[in-house]
């Protein structure tokens, strides 16, 4: 069907971000079990709904009123209330209430499974939801983790206490967690954190000053301080939990000084702590508390991950949906080549997102089941989607506001929105130079990158020859992951890091769409872009070219890209004509 050519400006609002994207169904039908698409098939579709509707009016609102922090009560009593925007709570109703994302990996009963779903139930609805509203991603990936790292190596007491909270779909009894960590002089360097832990009349007290706190009113926290005495470094950090409430139903010793003022994730709050004595649980052994916060830190990563290649496909659609149906010079904006260029180039970063962090996933469910070699993939894959996705999403959003044009800068939409609330995924738990640095110590450490040579060995062998695709990309990732052998071992070689990783990245993304493509040959309907999308990276993003040699241009012609964009997204041309009536 020819879209419908409206005189006004092209507005996505009604379409269903899952019904329209036929990519997301192909990976669903591949990543989710057969046993659990029955219950997660329908929620996605629903969350596919609410996000191009509801959830994009709620965020939208909730963008334009930040909460606030109220210090006293009128009559002068000590209050430190944070006021949520109603949108917000609304907001927070449906992702931990209705489809229950922070509890799903840890207890059964949500879509009323028999047990916990695997993680790529949840990455996807989380990819879905945060096109529609990324700050409250943040509070959702911290309790969701805060729960795992407290199961992980929390006493049973602990356990006992706080679990049920953690991970109910009641907002009334729900806690909401969060992880402080950042301090004035202790941002990427954590093993110069001052915060100080005592041994007072039986208990853990806790002092110092925390300078970045998101969800700063959470019923829980987790803190790492170093306990009197303890050793310099990571090395002499334990970790913490900090109930906002103590039992006796007093507060706890510590306080919310101000809200931050952001450029992006306006509608969450992040603000400064100050611990005066604030009583703590010990989480883990001690001095552990810098590797147990780790898995805590990593998860949150690979979380981040996934809310930037959902902000990737967000931009995506809106450029697609806009190209479709706008015109210029007498033609759609999509059938002028340079556009088609600029969408191409779009579509297979953020396709290269989608496939890492839902292959992420994979790998994660494996780990967790107790293959060592797994989670040695992916000790490199997490930094991997940390550095690359979360930089990826600036760029891909920032071209996405330009194909909006002018109206893309204004507020009523949700490009600004968007780009400013990419910026923050490549700061969060690491900014890029660190996390680069991280898959480099994965390297040298943990024999990761061994093991990650392995596993897509293993891909690209279940692929298959693949039209003689495999072969190329497979001696590409092996130059890749020679780059990054040697530079990770060669302190020399430090400020190629990044390039190294870039690399390794792009490979591995183009093997891991090369082995969906095999997977999803026999699914009906599915036509075969898998692979073209990973021949479009192997050859703009790892093969050697002069860039002011036009005659040695290599890639998809225009009419191969034209049929790929098209594809991209299922247009329901009954959400425009609604939209246009009114």
């Amino acid at each position: 069907m020819t879209p419908l050519i409206h005189k006004n400006i092209p507005d996505s609002a009604g379409m269903n971000a899952f019904a329209s994207d036929s990519a997301l169904q192909d990976l669903a039908w591949l990543y989710i079990a057969e046993s659990d698409q029955p219950r997660v098939m329908p929620e996605l579709d629903r969350m596919g709904e609410l996000v191009g509707s509801h959830l994009e009016d709620l965020a939208l609102r909730a963008d334009k009123n930040p909460p606030v922090l109220q210090i006293r009560a009128r009559n002068g009593a000590d209050l430190e209330r944070v006021h949520k925007h109603p949108s917000y709570v609304e907001l927070e109703r449906y992702a931990f209430g209705e489809f229950g994302l922070a509890a799903m990996s840890h207890r059964s009963g949500v879509f009323g499974a028999e047990g916990r779903l695997p993680p790529m139930c949840k990455y996807a609805l989380v990819y879905l939801f945060v096109q529609a509203e990324f700050g409250l991603c943040c509070p959702l990936s911290m309790t969701d983790s805060l729960t795992r790292t407290l199961v992980k190596f929390g006493s049973q007491e602990l356990i006992d206490t706080y679990f049920e909270q953690l991970t109910s779909q009641d907002m009334d009894e729900l806690f909401q967690g969060a992880m402080f960590m950042t301090e004035q002089v202790a941002g990427s360097d954590v093993g110069a954190i001052e915060t100080t832990a005592r041994m007072v009349d039986g208990e853990w007290r806790l002092y110092g000053d925390k300078w970045f706190c998101s969800n700063p009113d959470a019923a829980l926290g987790m803190v790492l301080a170093r306990p009197e005495g303890g050793a310099a470094g990571t090395g002499g950090l334990s970790l913490f939990l900090v109930p906002r409430t103590l039992p006796d139903g007093t507060k706890n010793k510590y306080r919310i000084l101000r809200l931050k003022e952001k450029m992006g994730t306006k509608s969450m709050a992040s603000g400064e702590i100050a611990i005066e004595g604030a009583t703590a649980y010990l989480v883990g052994d001690p001095g552990q508390g810098f590797k147990q916060m780790t898995d805590m830190i990593n998860m949150s990563r690979l979380a981040n991950g996934v809310r930037s290649a959902g902000l990737m496909r967000r931009a995506v659609s809106e450029a697609l949906f806009i190209a479709k149906h706008r015109t210029a010079f007498g033609a759609r904006l999509i059938d002028l080549p340079l556009m088609r260029r600029q969408l191409m180039k779009m579509l297979v970063t953020a396709e290269q997102g989608r496939s890492m962090v839902f292959h992420t996933a994979k790998v994660l469910q494996a780990a967790d089941s107790g293959d060592a070699e797994m989670a040695r993939v992916l000790r490199i894959l997490t930094p991997l989607i940390k550095f690359r996705t979360c930089r990826d999403a600036r760029k891909v959003a920032g071209d996405g506001m330009e194909v909006r044009g002018g109206c893309g800068y204004i507020e009523e939409w949700s490009d600004a929105r968007v780009l400013r609330d990419s910026h923050l995924g490549s700061i969060w738990e690491g900014t890029s130079n660190i996390v680069a640095l991280d898959v480099a110590r994965a390297v040298r450490r943990a024999g990761a990158l061994e093991a990650l040579r392995a596993y897509v060995g293993q891909l690209l062998a279940e692929a298959g020859d693949r039209g003689g695709e495999t072969a190329e990309i497979a001696a590409l990732f092996a130059r890749a992951t020679e780059l990054l052998n040697t530079v990770a071992h060669d302190r020399a070689l430090e400020s190629e890091v990044r390039a190294a990783a870039t690399a390794v990245y792009n490979a591995t993304s183009a093997a891991i769409m090369l082995w969906e493509d095999a997977q999803l040959a026999g699914r009906s309907g599915y036509c075969g872009d898998r692979k073209t999308l990973a021949q479009a990276v192997a050859a703009h993003k790892l093969r050697a070219r002069d860039p002011l040699d036009m005659t040695a241009a290599e890639g998809q012609s225009d009419e191969e890209i034209a049929a790929l964009l098209d594809r991209a997204l299922v247009a329901d041309e009954s959400a425009v004509d609604r939209v246009a009536a009114q």
